[in-house]
């Protein structure tokens, strides 16, 4: 929880000195796309005739998709390429070559195959996600000691015992970090894949807004995009301190 209070405090800080900056830029160009953020600000009921909650509950709907079947597949797979050394050599290099492939190249793919609505969309978040889940789970494996496994072994523990209590414990702090650099990774896309073959999302909101020339509500969408990003994040700073408080420990 303490952490979550400086995380607020750092949110509030930094958000603080964007407005100072923004409100700089405002006075030194003149120009109509950096318009007053006293103005932005005014303007913020507009966000309720625009039904902004719908295009807020469309985007946590693709990402929330787009995470879960991450970890549906990529917590498996790293854990067989982390126990399996055949499992390993076979599949590092497809990881290796695909990881750093940018995935938004893979969009018109992705409409092809799963059309234009959600799931191309949920297949791009997935694709984002999944090679960071993979990686963080195998690398969590192998830094495992292995005293843990002949300590749980000999004190009788069956095998799925011995992936709650010692695997499962060993890389969760790596997987929810993997997860918290990825959902901003997945944020930061909306703007792209929601462009396409659909009328609701942040992604959406954003470029319409800024296809009709009306920046004030571009700049809304933009302030309301990164507060649902802060807050994605710090769930998973709350969720982390919950569910490892032995490394939270250790960092201090």
């Amino acid at each position: 929880m303490k952490r979550l209070r400086k995380r607020c405090r750092t949110f509030l800080e930094g958000f603080l000195l964007i407005n100072l900056i923004w409100l700089t830029a405002h006075f030194l160009f003149h120009i109509t796309v950096i318009p007053n953020p006293i103005d932005v600000y005014r303007n913020s009921g507009t966000l309720i005739a625009d039904r902004i909650g719908i295009h807020i509950l469309y985007s946590l709907w693709r990402i929330a998709a787009g995470l879960a079947l991450s970890l549906l597949v990529g917590v498996p797979v790293g854990m067989l390429m982390g126990y399996s050394v055949r499992a390993n050599r076979i599949l590092y290099p497809l990881i290796y070559f695909s990881y750093p492939i940018p995935k938004t190249a893979l969009l018109p793919v992705a409409m092809l195959l799963w059309g234009m609505r959600d799931g191309s969309k949920i297949a791009i978040i997935f694709l984002i996600i999944v090679f960071q889940v993979i990686v963080s789970v195998r690398d969590g494996i192998g830094q495992i000691d292995p005293v843990m496994y002949l300590v749980t072994v000999s004190a009788g523990a069956t095998r799925a015992q011995i992936v709650r209590h010692v695997a499962l414990p060993a890389i969760l702090p790596e997987l929810l970090t993997s997860v918290r650099i990825s959902l901003g990774t997945a944020l930061s896309i909306l703007f792209f894949v929601e462009g396409y073959g659909t009328k609701y999302g942040m992604g959406y909101y954003i470029l319409d807004a800024w296809s009709r020339i009306d920046y004030t509500g571009m700049y809304l969408g933009i302030l309301v995009i990164s507060v649902i990003g802060f807050a994605l994040l710090a769930g998973v700073d709350l969720l982390s301190d919950r569910l490892c408080v032995w490394s939270r420990k250790q960092q201090e």
